[in-house]
């Protein structure tokens, strides 16, 4: 590995009561097997790939299955867990609360529990919940005090409310499409406009956003937005390199994002150690970079989202 200090913005914590809850169910997350996670192998990938740190996060299907108190007992249990990791390895772990949507009174209890006792670096928010997308009215309480706080926000995606590709587990294919329809929901409701002391950061390079950016913003039936502002809009946003730095991907990352808002991820512990150790040497080798923006990727744009980890050395 060439790559060092990196801070880790797209890597997952699964606790052990939440694992045993959906196999329970017969649930898994998009497709994947649920993974056993701990501390140790966690600290052991990361020093391998030259992360210093991450900031962990639950994945899909996230905690609500259709009962509110239900939802609000699980996301109380994953995130004292996090924050139990995050306090024994301040410097190695941070962390993105699971929050309760779509019961909003639910998720903004758990904001401020997680944010004001457990200390959380920002929340996770699936891209869809049931089919209801972010940018939906009503989550707007949710929204509103997100960005009070000035928190930061990893979009990930979930399954798609419709039917599956034989073949195709959603995490394959479908994962990329909910991301881009979340973006898309949150431009057209002026989400980015109406919300700017919150920092959302889109997982996997944001899915199919920077390829298909100027498509989205030239073919809309709806044109309350002008194109050069609809793709303004899609700029706010950050970047995660999780299983996105083919040499195919990042040129369309590269070529459309801000470069301040590129951010690195990994993915494990759902993304297998050969994936994580493929995509991380990819962006290694890629020679049509600067060492600057290389190391701003690495660590640098991620310091600023989440400043106590510091500068790296």
């Amino acid at each position: 590995m060439t790559g060092t200090d990196r801070i880790d913005v797209h890597q997952h914590i699964v606790p052990p009561g939440y694992s045993r809850w959906l196999v329970d169910r017969g649930l898994t997350a998009g497709g994947m097997p649920l993974p056993a996670w701990s501390a140790e192998g966690a600290l052991a990938m990361m020093d391998d790939h030259g992360i210093r740190s991450c900031v962990m996060s639950v994945s899909t299907p996230g905690v609500h299955l259709g009962d509110d108190a239900e939802a609000r007992d699980k996301a109380r249990y994953v995130n004292e867990y996090a924050a139990e990791q995050a306090k024994d390895r301040p410097d190695r772990f941070g962390f993105f609360a699971t929050l309760t949507l779509p019961d909003v009174d639910g998720a903004l209890a758990e904001i401020a529990h997680s944010f004001d006792v457990l200390g959380a670096d920002g929340v996770v928010l699936l891209a869809n919940v049931r089919g209801a997308y972010l940018g939906d009215p009503a989550f707007d309480p949710v929204m509103t005090e997100l960005d009070r706080r000035g928190a930061v926000v990893l979009i990930h995606p979930s399954h798609l409310p419709g039917p599956g590709l034989d073949g195709a587990p959603p995490f394959l294919l479908d994962f990329l499409l909910d991301t881009s329809r979340a973006v898309h929901n949150l431009v057209r409701h002026g989400a980015m406009r109406r919300w700017t002391r919150m920092r959302i950061i889109l997982s996997h390079g944001g899915g199919f956003v920077p390829y298909a950016a100027h498509r989205m913003a030239h073919v809309r039936r709806d044109m309350e937005l002008t194109p050069d502002t609809y793709l303004a809009d899609l700029r706010k946003f950050y970047f995660d390199t999780a299983l996105s730095t083919s040499p195919v991907s990042l040129p369309s990352l590269l070529a459309f994002a801000d470069p301040t808002h590129i951010v690195y991820g990994s993915d494990w512990p759902y993304a297998p150690l050969p994936s994580v150790t493929h995509f991380s040497d990819e962006f290694d080798k890629y020679s049509d970079i600067s060492d600057e923006q290389r190391t701003s990727i690495s660590h640098g744009n991620a310091v600023r989202l989440f400043p106590r980890f510091g500068t790296p050395g």
